[in-house]
């Protein structure tokens, strides 16, 4: 059952995963380089991102839908961002932000229906 599952989502939407992933790593190290000023920071920082984009526009080949596909890697890049500046750099979020993260997954399940 749950190969059957993982046979149904589309190839791109693995590299759009990866895509977030990616970017996500990047995010970090640009802001260590913030914080440091190292710039083997903003180099790491920068080859993250060439890989992130490089996996959106695999996932764009192989059948991501342009508006469907830049929502879904915003959102989740959004979510993943604030937990990572929640977690590892002690941000505080405000209560519009929390609402904006819960339309936020509220759109990606909307986008998934088809």
């Amino acid at each position: 059952m749950l190969q059957q599952f993982f046979v149904t989502i589309p190839k791109w939407l693995y590299f759009l995963l990866i895509l977030v992933a990616f970017e996500l790593v990047a995010d970090i190290l640009a802001k260590q380089f913030a914080i440091s000023g190292k710039y083997t920071f903003a180099l790491l920082s920068l080859a993250g991102f060439i890989a992130a984009n490089t996996a959106w526009l695999i996932s764009l080949r192989t059948g991501a839908e342009l508006g469907k596909g830049a929502v879904l890697f915003s959102v989740l890049s959004a979510i993943g961002a604030v937990i990572v500046a929640v977690l590892i750099y002690h941000e505080k979020v405000s209560t519009y932000q929390l609402i904006g993260l819960v339309l936020g997954i509220a759109a990606i399940g909307f986008l998934s229906i088809e």
